[in-house]
């Protein structure tokens, strides 16, 4: 019993991770959102890579100030993750994968907000006792395969 509650403790802690991405992400808090990378971490999204977590806290603050062409202050999209599946390989590693569904906040009325359809596919490492995302790539399925 004290394993499957540990496991469940696990499991949740890593989903919460993407689930904090997504709202720190939409928010525009880049401090707490790079927290949730090891130090090492790789990031890869719509065609660029970074490594490191300032890198990524860099790459991610650059995405905003260009998709936020209206200049309000928030992010022109909303995440939302679904499917989320987690493999805990040993103590301190694991994996997973989570359905993306993003859509764009700032369009004009009539228009559909769905932007894309993706698939986040992640991997995780426990550091002094709390999970974090080491690895991330963002595969595009709609409108079009990346």
């Amino acid at each position: 019993m004290h394993a499957d509650l540990n496991r469940l403790v696990t499991l949740e802690a890593i989903r919460t991770l993407r689930l904090r991405y997504c709202h720190h992400l939409d928010t525009h808090d880049m401090e707490a959102l790079a927290q949730l990378f090891t130090e090492d971490a790789v990031c890869h999204v719509a065609g660029a890579g970074w490594t490191g977590r300032d890198a990524i806290k860099a790459g991610l603050s650059q995405a905003f100030r260009d998709f936020d062409t209206q200049q309000r202050g928030r992010y022109p999209f909303l995440h939302a993750v679904s499917n989320h599946w987690v493999e805990i390989l040993d103590e301190d590693r694991a994996e997973g994968r989570c359905y993306l569904t993003d859509f764009v906040t700032q369009r004009p009325t009539g228009d559909s907000p769905l932007l894309l359809l993706g698939v986040y596919v992640d991997e995780y490492r426990r550091v002094q006792g709390e999970w974090l995302i080491s690895s991330t790539r963002l595969d595009v399925v709609w409108p079009q395969a990346s």
